[in-house]
């Protein structure tokens, strides 16, 4: 969880574009990232994949007046409304993007390409109809702060009691990219959020490092099978509540301009 998933970029500059808060060449570098492309599939109108330039502008032609994420896992479909396809598609990729103003979504199909030592991604996003209705568990900005205080506070006595808290040269140097990145000022979201949904999504980022760190930091304390399914049980419920707080930040454009804040 600590870089940006593919959907939440899409979002972010897709709504600042929407907004007329950024230029199309500066949204999509931003949404393409470290990607090679990005296309998009299954267009009204359009029989083949075009570009994110053109799939953006057409879809604020059809009515789309802001972008919602969705970040699913198995038995927690979070941010989806439906139809079935739709939710087995983003379930399947993880993440998905919802239209607000019209009646679609977009799902991303990775894939490598190139030779051994030459690999580079390719994206192209599948636009599909979906159910206009509330999306699934997703809380406000200010109930997402706070359960990440709370979720913070639990990660920590966690790895702290199970001894994976900072143990070890991959989790300080993880700990070390972190900080960097956030002494650099790096943008976490586009132009046009509140500070609170920065706020919050940094926040969430954070949150997921530890989770990230003690699945990843070997065994640490946990010697047996029994303390290290407890450790992913406790740790369980800290990254619903990461993964909950990066949608509402994600989310908070859309939320804002339903309440008329706009």
């Amino acid at each position: 969880m600590l870089s940006e998933p593919r959907s939440g970029r899409l979002a972010a500059w897709g709504n600042a574009l929407l907004a007329g808060l950024v230029s199309p060449d500066d949204a999509v570098l931003e949404i393409v990232g470290d990607d090679a492309v990005h296309r998009v599939e299954g267009l009204p109108g359009e029989s083949a994949p075009v570009g994110l330039t053109l799939a953006l502008g057409r879809l604020r032609a059809l009515g789309v007046g802001g972008l919602r994420v969705a970040l699913p896992t198995p038995g927690h479909p979070l941010g989806l409304s439906g139809p079935a396809e739709f939710n087995a598609r983003a379930m399947d990729a993880e993440e998905a993007v919802v239209c607000h103003g019209a009646a679609f979504g977009l799902v991303p199909e990775v894939y490598e390409a190139g030779p051994e030592g030459d690999v580079h991604v390719e994206v192209v996003w599948h636009v599909l109809p979906v159910r206009e209705a509330p999306p699934a568990d997703v809380p406000s900005l200010g109930e997402a702060e706070r359960e990440l205080a709370e979720a913070l506070r639990e990660a920590t006595e966690v790895l702290s009691r199970l001894d994976v808290a900072g143990a070890g040269p991959v989790a300080e140097a993880a700990i070390d990219a972190y900080r960097a990145r956030a002494e650099r000022g790096r943008e976490v979201l586009a132009p046009g959020y509140p500070p609170r949904a920065v706020r919050v999504l940094e926040l969430a980022q954070r949150v997921g490092l530890l989770v990230s760190l003690a699945h990843e930091n070997g065994h640490g304390g946990a010697v047996s099978s029994a303390e290290m399914a407890a450790r992913a049980e406790a740790l369980r419920p800290v990254e619903r509540v990461a993964r909950r707080a990066q949608v509402a930040a994600y989310n908070a454009y859309v939320e804002e301009r339903e309440r008329g804040v706009r």
